[in-house]
């Protein structure tokens, strides 16, 4: 693994619009996903971490404090979402050190667990574990609100403990609106 550049951190309300552009393009370099454009999937995050090398921006990721409902439990989680590296820059642990600052800043957030759908290895090894919750969620594909959708079980979700809160996958997961 090489050294990773420096992170950056931005807060939502502070991205300008050439950091809106870079992360859009970076964003449909990285995904079959149509993301219409934005710098976001479905809504708007709280921050982003972000590596820039030679001013072009080459790996990203989001973070959305929000309100979640784990059975009668109402909590606050930090949602990581839009975990991009540029193909021409993977390999060299800038996702893995994303998913790390992450996480440092989400343990002094309000926020109880950190959460995000996804697969890759590297969330595993940073202390992430599959929960297989009922879950309710807003279908917001496209930016815009559709339907509830039941799922017997969270296909894909990855829980981090970031405080004593016990997380209990037999309870349903209710997000209080869409996916990360």
């Amino acid at each position: 693994m090489t050294s990773v550049p420096t992170i950056e951190r931005i807060n939502e309300h502070s991205l300008t619009n050439a950091d809106e552009a870079a992360i859009a393009t970076l964003l449909k370099r990285c995904f079959t996903t149509d993301f219409g454009g934005r710098s976001f999937f479905q809504t708007r995050h709280s921050w982003r971490h972000v590596i820039r090398q030679d001013a072009r921006m080459v790996a990203h990721l989001a973070v959305q404090l929000r309100a979640v409902r784990l059975g009668d439990q109402l909590l606050t989680v930090a949602g990581i979402a839009d975990v991009a590296t540029d193909p021409d820059f993977r390999g060299r642990g800038f996702a893995a050190a994303l998913v790390q600052s992450a996480l440092t800043d989400a343990r002094r957030s309000p926020a109880s667990h950190a959460l995000l759908f996804g697969t890759a290895a590297l969330y595993p090894a940073a202390g992430f574990r599959p929960a297989r919750n009922p879950m309710l969620y807003i279908n917001l594909t496209g930016a815009r609100t559709g339907e509830l959708r039941r799922s017997e079980n969270a296909k894909y979700l990855q829980v981090y403990d970031l405080a004593d809160i016990a997380w209990d996958e037999t309870q349903v997961l209710d997000l209080l609106g869409g996916l990360f």
